[in-house]
């Protein structure tokens, strides 16, 4: 697999199977996300498909889904103005950066003054080393709050980046 351009286009009822393939790994080794490792297909795609989700899926030439990411706000009322994503990709394709790439430019169109993410589980390696290459940075960490299949309680991130300055 080499890296080419992706298609990333908003995700469609009929793209569920090819966002489950996805996801459906990481969920299971529970080493990334914070989410059940035991939700099946339903949970998952519930989850992942909700209603204030903008969903996203990444294509491969072939037309193979080998990415998704939704965009949402982080908080209601006075944090809306900060947008919050969730990224899972496959490995091989190039398609974190290119969904975090386009993610940054949607958020930032749909008037999001910031990015900020929660929860980024400090041993997920690649994907702080991909956030911080494209500008984020880490605000805070929290200590123990990601319990680590294999290592145990491991710290994790919340990480920031700036859209569009304040008025």
């Amino acid at each position: 697999m080499s890296e080419s351009k992706l298609i990333i286009r908003p995700a469609q009822s009929l793209d569920r199977e090819g966002i489950w393939r996805v996801i459906a790994p990481v969920l299971k080794t529970g080493e990334t996300y914070a989410l059940p490792r035991t939700w099946g297909r339903r949970q998952a795609l519930g989850y992942w498909m909700a209603v204030e989700h903008r969903v996203y899926v990444a294509e491969s030439p072939e037309g193979e889904i080998v990415g998704t990411f939704y965009l949402q706000d982080n908080q209601l009322g006075g944090g809306q103005h900060v947008g919050n994503a969730g990224f899972v990709a496959c490995s091989g394709y190039g398609a974190g950066r290119q969904m975090g790439e386009f993610a940054l430019k949607e958020a930032q169109t749909l008037g999001y003054r910031a990015m900020q993410f929660n929860f980024v589980v400090s041993t997920n390696d690649r994907a702080v080393a991909l956030w911080k290459r494209l500008g984020f940075r880490v605000v805070g960490t929290l200590p123990g709050a990601f319990n680590h299949p294999q290592r145990g309680y491991v710290d994790a991130f919340v990480m920031w980046k700036e859209l569009l300055r304040s008025e």
